[in-house]
């Protein structure tokens, strides 16, 4: 009997995910907790794993597609029958169906029930051939037919289904492809799987995933909080001596020691000062909520768009600690491994653009913080100390803030203590 497995809510309250890609096909035996399927949601690639034991009889939908939490999307002959409302389920089960059509749910994934369509029975009368999916419409097709018609150029939004219901069958796709071929109207396409597609010199590419996410994100807040943005250039000089020497020193041998981390930790000790900074403006209530702890975010541009991780308790960590949590959390950004839920709940946030060499930007809030750092690169410029110009590290500053929560002010003076920490790190102790 098949066992219906249905996509889990894998982070805090998401409705929807990308199938990225199956580990699996029709057939395959597969164990509980192999992974089967890399989904994307709006926050981070996620691998899922099995929660059945079987053969693999079908899987519902295809690489590419974007489908909504508690939609089917695989199913496993377990060569049992599946339990009942009152039964036990599998360990881990999320989509054991039973008689009501019922899908339980997967442990750790959050509470969802939903219903399980079932395909009409052979008594049903075949539908006429339909006509090709219009615009916003998905073909109708079985992954075999859509691998099919990615190769051979076709593009499925064209073809007419000729099986019941208008699904679209290989003759199909072969027929529209001798079309193509011949000079026909059918429209070839590249990359149909990955949502690009290539036409008169245009390349398109749907959006989907982070990077749909992060514009969503940018354009609430651009349009919502109030944006003040604030400059100030910096000699770092006694910093990157203060990096040469302790990177020198036993206990931070083999640490990443680079210029990021002492921002990050000017950020924390200059927020104590200025807690404004470190604040959420809530507009049901029409209060600002100030946090007694430093959940600092850090902008991180991936393969899949601009990312935004955080450091939990960022205020409480020494140096060494923090320079630790910075590299980890770059590393599983870079790859991909950032946890859904190691994305939300940040309150402040700093964007390194040096490292692509900018001197300075604009940085747009995210969305519940108050202010974002932007640091950028460290260049050799002159520079007059004791009424002499001579050559220093020096790095400019932006830091963005909603005036509704700070004021002009208040912004100044973080900006301006993060510069003192940055000139100065010895100021650290008074802080």
């Amino acid at each position: 009997m098949a066992s219906i497995f249905a996509l889990p809510d894998v982070g805090e309250g998401l409705t929807e995910a990308e199938i990225l890609s199956w580990h699996v096909a029709p057939g395959d035996t597969v164990t509980v907790n192999q992974i089967i399927v890399d989904i994307e949601t709006a926050k981070a690639a996620v691998e899922l794993p099995s929660p059945y034991a079987g053969v693999v009889s079908e899987l519902f939908v295809e690489p590419g597609a974007t489908v909504a939490v508690g939609t089917p999307i695989i199913a496993i002959d377990t060569g049992a029958e599946p339990a009942g409302p009152g039964g036990p389920a599998p360990a881990g089960a999320i989509g054991d169906e039973g008689p009501s059509g019922r899908i339980t749910t997967l442990v750790g994934y959050g509470p969802r029930t939903a219903t399980v369509a079932r395909r009409p029975r052979s008594a049903t009368p075949a539908l006429p051939p339909a006509a090709a999916a219009g615009p916003g419409m998905v073909p109708l097709a079985k992954p075999p037919v859509r691998k099919l018609a990615k190769e051979l150029g076709v593009d499925l939004r064209t073809v007419s289904g000729s099986a019941a219901g208008g699904v679209i069958t290989r003759e199909d796709v072969e027929r529209a492809a001798h079309v193509v071929s011949n000079g026909g109207a059918a429209s070839a396409t590249s990359g149909l799987g990955s949502g690009a597609e290539s036409v008169s010199g245009q390349r398109r590419e749907a959006v989907r995933g982070v990077r749909k996410a992060t514009a969503a994100a940018v354009v609430t807040s651009a349009f919502t909080a109030p944006h003040v943005t604030m400059f100030l250039t910096v000699d770092v000089t006694p910093m990157m001596q203060l990096r040469a020497r302790l990177a020198a020193q036993p206990q931070f041998r083999g640490i990443k020691l680079s210029p990021l981390v002492f921002a990050a930790r000017a950020v924390c000790l200059a927020s104590r000062r200025t807690p404004e900074v470190n604040a959420s403006w809530d507009e049901a209530t029409g209060e600002i909520v100030y946090f007694d702890y430093v959940h600092l975010g850090i902008a991180a541009a991936t393969p899949r768009g601009l990312v935004v991780p955080k450091i939990r308790n960022a205020d409480r960590m020494a140096l060494r600690e923090l320079a630790v949590a910075l590299d980890e959390l770059a590393v599983s950004a870079r790859e991909g491994r950032t946890a859904p839920g190691d994305m939300l709940g940040g309150t402040i946030t700093i964007t390194n653009i040096g490292v692509f060499g900018i001197d300075t930007g604009t940085p747009i809030l995210n969305p519940g913080e108050s202010a974002i750092l932007a640091l950028g690169t460290i260049r050799d410029m002159p520079w007059v100390v004791d009424g002499a110009v001579v050559a220093r590290k020096v790095c400019q500053l932006a830091l963005s803030v909603d005036h509704r929560v700070v004021d002009g002010q208040q912004g100044s003076q973080f900006l301006a203590a993060i510069g003192t920490l940055l000139s100065d790190p010895a100021q650290a102790i008074t802080f």
